[in-house]
Parts: C-alpha cells; structure tokens; sequence
C-alpha cells in the first residue's frame, strides 16, 4: 500500500504541476488584475516550472474579490457563465463568484465524492436543509447528490417542524446542514415528541461554520447518526473542498483540484509541515473563476501522514478558527471554538452559546451567555476555572435560560458587541 501511495503521490503532484501552470497562463492572459500583481512581482507564467515555485506568486485575498466586484477576476467572457453565486456579504460589499458549464460538472463530482467518502449511496434519501439560492451550500450538495443518483429533499433551511414531519414521512437517511441547526433541530423535536433516534436517519454531513468534537458527540447521540465534516467556501468552489472519510482521521482536501498551503497569517511565510497556520488554497481545474493562493483565514494544520481509509489526498485538521475573526482578550488569542470546547463537556448546559465582547477602559473583557439545562452548585464559577484552565484568562458568565439565545438556521452567530447584542 505505501509504493502505492507514493506512486499515487508522485502522479497527483503531476496533476498539479500541469493545472497550476495551465491556470497561471490563464489568469495572466485573461485577468487584468493578475496580470498588473505578476508585473509587479517580475513574474511570468514561464517562470512556474514546479510546485515550489507557488511560493514566487502573489497572495489573493478577499478584499481583492470585493475591489473587482462584481465580474472583474472572471478568466472567460460573460458568455460562458452559466451559474452566478454571493456571499452573504455581512463584513462588507458581496463578493459574487461565477462558474461555467464545466465548473458546475466539477462541482457536482466533487460533491458526488464527499457523499460517497460519507458512505453515502444511490439508495439514501438525503434530506437538504442547507440554504438554497445565492449561498452555495443548497446547490452544491443537490447537485451532487443527483449525480451520485440519490434521492434528494430539496428543503433548504428553516420551517423547522414541518422538516422534522418529512423525515418521518420520506424516511430520510442522510441529513445535511450546518452543525448549529442539526441541534436545532434535535431541540424542536423534542418539543414535538418526536424521537429521532427510532427514525431511518443515519448520516449527517454538516459544514460552513466551525464546530468543536464536542459537538459532534452531542450531534451524533441526539440524532443518532455518523456526523462527517465537510469544508469549503464560497470563493473557492463552495462545499466541496475538503470532507472527512470513514477513518474521521481529518479532512482529505481534493489535491486533483486545489493545491493548499499553510501560512503564517502574520508574515505571510509558508510554513513547514505539520505547523499550525492559515490555510491558503490554489485552484487548478476552474475556468470562470480561477484563484491563486487565496488566503482563506481559516486555522488548521496539514496531515502529510497516509490515512488508514488509504486515499491519497492530504487532510487537513478540524478548523480552529479564523486569523480574521480570532479575538484578543487581554492579550490573549481566543478562537470560539476553543469556548465551545470547554462549554460542551458541562453536562448542565445547552449547546447554545454567544460570546460578547465588552469594552472595560481600555480593555476588552469576554462574557459567556450560555443557556443552562439545569443548574447544579455554583455553576459559573465552575465555568469559569474551566475556560481559565485551557485559555488563562478570565470570563464572565451569564447564565440564561433555555431558548433565551437566537436560533440560527444558517450560520451560528457566535461572538457579537455587547452594544449590539440582542437576545
């Protein structure tokens, strides 16, 4: 198996090395903007002769996406796009990304293999509760369930009963959405008295916003069901980069398409393997839309060692955090996750939280409102040395009761200012 994999290896950097260079061509003849970063830097795409000479190319970042909006990085003309896509657009302007007939079927086999990598099948109902529309999470996963040849349910998010009537009606088997609504939706169907756990559900697939181990315990023993972690974003291609196989040894980023690097989000320096940096990610198949070495903010590290499944392609550890969205407290980094971590090992406590900001003089303090299920002794206290113990400093603890906190049914809003929290 390991000659295998080498061979396997030694192929896929083959792979990369043609698209990286073919991609470089494009983007330096089609897109201005690259064309003005490459003649900056002294580049041209000849210069890129192997895979270390990434490092020779300029960082691509979000603002960059925002200052060409709406069409100004396509890479082909209007004519050939066939599929449009925004962010949500809650840091700033939209950034709106385009895909052509031949990115739209990547996609769609992409997506094909993160369900088959779930152990997904033609046979499974796959009830779709991500958001449908300008969010690429909806589409992307229709998309690709239809090519596996799946049944799918295409609900989107939200009407939170009537999905949980459909899933006793259609006998659902595969659950997709964020990992904050899946415990919605636990939530509601206990009110409804309804158990989950007696119903077909087996899978669920659960992206777009960090979500903790913990979490995935208490996901997998309310519902019942095997929760994999996919990843992607918008910019890139949507969900569909990365997903996590049977093994649950890390997320196989899909080297055949995107070349990732890990960064240090300070200096900018590509880091060794194995360290703990931002994730930087090349496309090397796209043709409306193609990116060089964007810079997603999100925190992990890369796993160079062979996954016992024995797929080829890198993995990459559970997000972190974001280098964006990464909050300093009295000097310390604090990712949300790091909180949640601590929060989901307290038995007394709902899985709903929200971290506020609170400005004292001239520093910045961290409250914890989190819901509690049922007190017991000095519960925030006990809180408290728990997140002191992991992040050293110390938090307040607010303590509300359940259903106190705003459901999502996208994306989890996790931190917000005290001046602009509203429960």
């Amino acid at each position: 198996m390991k000659n295998q994999q080498r061979k396997s290896r030694t192929e896929l950097r083959r792979i990369q090395l043609d698209g990286l260079k073919e991609t470089v061509k494009r983007v330096y003849e089609n897109v201005p903007f690259y064309k003005n970063c490459f003649d900056r830097l002294g580049i041209t795409p000849e210069d890129i002769s192997s895979l270390e000479d990434l490092e020779k190319l300029p960082f691509t970042t979000k603002e960059d996406l925002r200052d060409n909006y709406p069409f100004g990085l396509l890479a082909v003309p209007m004519k050939d796009i066939v599929r449009l896509h925004a962010s949500s657009g809650t840091t700033g302007k939209a950034t709106v990304v385009a895909y052509t007939k031949k990115d739209i079927g990547t996609w769609a086999g992409l997506m094909e293999r993160v369900l088959r990598y779930c152990g997904v099948t033609e046979s499974d109902i796959i009830q779709n509760a991500y958001g449908y529309g300008l969010f690429t999470g909806g589409l992307g996963f229709h998309y690709g369930a239809e090519k596996l040849g799946a049944t799918v349910v295409p609900i989107s998010g939200g009407n939170t009963k009537r999905q949980i009537n459909l899933m006793q009606d259609l006998g659902s088997t595969v659950l997709t959405c964020t990992p904050s609504y899946a415990l919605h939706l636990a939530e509601v169907a206990g009110e409804m008295k309804v158990d989950l756990k007696k119903l077909p559900l087996k899978v669920g697939i659960f992206g777009a916003e960090p979500w903790s181990e913990k979490m995935r315990e208490e996901i997998e023993e309310k519902l019942s069901i095997k929760a994999f972690d996919i990843y992607g974003l918008s910019e890139v291609m949507g969900p569909g980069v990365a997903c996590e196989c049977s093994a649950q040894e890390g997320l196989h980023i899909f080297e055949d398409h995107f070349i990732p690097e890990i960064i240090d989000p300070k200096t900018g320096k590509t880091l060794p393997p194995g360290s703990e940096g931002e994730l930087v990610l090349t496309t090397i198949t796209k043709e409306g839309l193609p990116l060089i070495r964007y810079r997603t903010r999100d925190i992990t590290s890369l796993i160079e060692e062979e996954c016992s499944c024995g797929a080829v392609h890198v993995r990459m550890k559970k997000i972190m955090g974001r280098s964006d969205d990464m909050l300093i407290i009295r000097g310390v980094n604090v990712f949300p996750s790091q909180i949640e971590s601590v929060l989901m090992t307290i038995d007394e406590l709902n899985p709903h939280y929200l971290l506020v900001i609170n400005k004292k003089g001239t520093l910045d303090e961290l409250e914890v409102w989190v819901e509690t299920a049922h007190k017991s002794g000095d519960l925030s206290a006990r809180i408290s040395r728990e997140i002191y113990a992991v992040l050293g400093i110390n938090v307040k603890i607010n303590l509300v009761p359940p259903k106190t906190l705003k459901r999502s049914e996208g994306k989890a809003v996790r931190v917000l200012n005290k001046n602009e929290a509203a429960l």
